[in-house]
């Protein structure tokens, strides 16, 4: 008999996972997105005087973070003045302004490092000449010029940053529901061959990428046919509905389904609507009304929000 211990099976090794390629982004080495809570809102009595008289008066309204708010009024009504002050972008005259509990204008810078401008017209125009997809390049570049140091803007991003920064991007396409499929010829798409619809999509997908807890988007509506219109709040919803505060402009407010406590349904996200008149404000000869006064003093005053701001 053999009295030679048996010697004990070594265990077998599981193969071996080739090493990437250094440099080479992967999804799985990504730590996931951070959760974000909307800003909150909170509007008493806010007014605002141009050089030729009021821009809007007596707004007020609360809104909790996530919420969607539509800013209703016809041309000439301060909407996009009043959408600029609530994104820290313009001052207000007087009132009491609130954003996630910051005190404005005190506090406008603050305000604007957790906010996104969409598409406003006179302020962050779209350039028809370049496609889709150098607006995007474009906007990444000026978010990294603002959240690091001037020499990082142009030297390439490897690894996770720019894992992170091509995540961040796909996941801002998709949640304004921007497909490359649905474009002529991709993200190369020319911005002058985009539908209204799609441009209005870009524009918000642009500023989703920086994760802002409030975005706001001017004339959400213009351009667009009905079924274009409930496409464009259904995109607004999501954004709310995904966390971030949505507050936009329009002609027209989507109607929110009511109840005996008000609005109600799994779309509605907090539905807020605030409904802008004209000022009353003395007129020119021949505009006894005043109202084309008033329509060109909120695009003068759009118009320099950018320069009063110093960024984006």
């Amino acid at each position: 008999m053999d009295s030679t211990p048996e010697t004990p099976a070594t265990p077998e090794k599981p193969p071996a996972t080739p090493a990437p390629t250094p440099g080479t982004p992967t999804i799985a080495s990504v730590p996931p997105a951070p959760t974000r809570e909307g800003a909150a809102l909170s509007v008493d009595g806010l007014r605002m005087r141009g050089p030729r008289g009021p821009v809007y008066g007596d707004v007020r309204f609360e809104a909790g973070p996530g919420s969607l708010v539509a800013i209703e009024g016809p041309s000439g009504s301060g909407r996009t003045c009043l959408l600029l002050t609530l994104a820290g972008r313009m001052r207000p005259t007087s009132g009491k302004l609130l954003v996630d509990g910051l005190p404005l204008p005190q506090h406008m810078a603050a305000v604007r490092r957790f906010t996104a401008l969409g598409p406003v017209e006179g302020v962050n125009d779209l350039d028809p000449a370049l496609t889709a997809a150098e607006h995007i390049h474009e906007r990444v570049l000026l978010l990294r010029r603002f959240d690091g140091a001037l020499p990082d803007l142009f030297r390439p991003r490897r690894g996770r940053r720019a894992a992170d920064e091509e995540r961040r991007t796909h996941e801002a396409l998709e949640l304004a529901g921007l497909r490359a499929e649905d474009l002529p010829r991709g993200l190369d798409t020319h911005v002058r061959q985009l539908s209204a619809l799609q441009v209005l999509r870009l524009g918000t997908a642009m500023a989703l990428i920086g994760r802002p807890r409030l975005l706001c988007v001017d004339d959400a509506d213009r351009g667009l046919g009905s079924g274009e219109r409930a496409e464009a709040w259904r995109m607004l919803r999501a954004v709310a509905a995904a966390g971030t505060t949505a507050v936009a402009t329009c002609s027209q407010a989507p109607e929110v389904p009511q109840g005996p406590e008000g609005p109600r349904g799994p779309e509605d996200n907090g539905a807020v609507t605030v409904r802008l008149e004209p000022p009353h404000t003395p007129g020119r000869p021949g505009h006894p009304h005043g109202t084309d006064d008033t329509d060109d003093t909120e695009k003068e005053e759009a118009a320099d929000a950018l320069v009063q701001a110093g960024r984006p």
